[in-house]
């Protein structure tokens, strides 16, 4: 099992968006990208420390490729977006890839460059490339919120 770490925007309805692709196996909400060790919910909230809203996916990457993933994250939130999605603003719900390694970044960077020249986004990609930084998981009741709902999807 390989794991890839995505922001973009509200965890919930991402999560729920790559817990349902096949090859995956895993997925968790949290935070990452701050300066706070294990923080809350409540202190994320604030825009102060940093973190974005994430989700962790556990994938097998011979079912669902890296890029695969990567297609799912983009295609699934807006990317011109600055620190936001939708009606959640602040740099909490910024648009962001955690890359293990060189090659990752690479593959994200190539991605987003073609994404610029395509002609799909009228905006600039304000997409950031991360190196991975210490996931924190949320509170229990933020992982699987839309499966627990018996929803498919929120604003996303």
């Amino acid at each position: 099992m390989a794991e890839a770490t995505f922001g973009a925007g509200c965890f919930w309805g991402v999560e729920e968006v790559f817990r349902t692709l096949e090859g995956v196996s895993e997925t968790s909400v949290g935070y990452a990208g701050g300066q706070v060790d294990n923080p809350t919910y409540e202190q994320v909230c604030t825009d102060r420390t940093g973190h974005a809203e994430v989700v962790r996916v556990s994938y097998d990457p011979e079912v669902v490729s890296y890029e695969t993933l990567l297609d799912v994250f983009f295609n699934n939130h807006n990317p011109t977006q600055l620190n936001r999605q939708g009606p959640d603003v602040g740099s909490q719900y910024r648009s962001v890839v955690f890359t293990s390694d060189e090659a990752e970044k690479d593959l994200v960077a190539a991605k987003i460059q073609a994404l610029g020249t395509s002609g799909r986004f009228a905006k600039p990609i304000v997409t950031t490339i991360e190196p991975e930084a210490p996931y924190w998981p949320a509170e229990d009741y933020h992982q699987k919120y839309l499966q627990k709902r018996g929803l498919s999807s929120c604003h996303i």
